[in-house]
């Protein structure tokens, strides 16, 4: 397998791990960085009691992002991150893609935004989904027991801008692969799984 990025890319609730899922099955030898899981850790590990520190600990998150980027291709190993990705991002990115000869691959979800901000609504008020996302004030084992009380929802106004002003529907690295997820049950992720495997051989 030559060495590759993935990007799984585009608007949030597009199903970007459920994608990530499937590659891996397919193909075992990608790593997977994933932005939002470093985040996590970080909002774990030391906690936050504003929109500052919140911030902080994001930035740090990119910071060590990058850094296990660069020790990944540094050892050739092929990698799978999924982020809706910008152009904050790009450029750093393409430098370390071209600094260590990398093939990438951005694999664009889209959807009908006003189904993904039902999705989103969705997903936010899951238990499943970590209250640092949802809060101004997060430390390990908070408990909020009526999601809808959180202070970071987003609105609906809120959602569409982010996604129309911050370029998840167009950004692009490398070789592109532009998906319509607005209805799951009409992708056809045979097909994308074997554009996949063609371009990584």
């Amino acid at each position: 397998m030559k060495k590759t990025l993935v990007l799984l890319a585009g608007y949030p609730g597009t199903g970007k791990s459920y994608l990530c899922k499937l590659i891996l099955k397919m193909e075992n030898n990608f790593c997977v960085l994933s932005p939002d899981e470093i985040k996590e850790k970080f909002w774990d590990e030391v906690g936050f009691d504003n929109e500052v520190e919140k911030q902080n600990l994001i930035e740090l998150g990119w910071q060590y992002y990058y850094d296990n980027l660069d020790r990944y291709m540094q050892g050739g190993v092929s990698i799978i991150s999924d982020y809706p990705f910008s152009n904050k991002q790009k450029a750093d990115l393409k430098q370390k893609t071209e600094k260590y000869s990398y093939q990438v691959l951005t694999i664009r979800l889209v959807a009908d935004l006003d189904i993904l901000f039902e999705r989103q609504k969705r997903r936010d008020l899951d238990d499943g989904r970590h209250l640092g996302h949802i809060a101004s004030i997060y430390h390990k084992g908070d408990i909020i027991a009526d999601r809808h009380a959180a202070d970071k929802l987003l609105s609906y106004d809120e959602f569409i801008e982010r996604c129309k002003t911050r370029g998840y529907g167009t950004f692009c690295l490398g070789e592109l692969i532009e998906v319509d997820v607005t209805d799951f049950s009409k992708v056809n992720y045979s097909d994308i799984l074997q554009r996949i495997g063609l371009f990584i051989k």
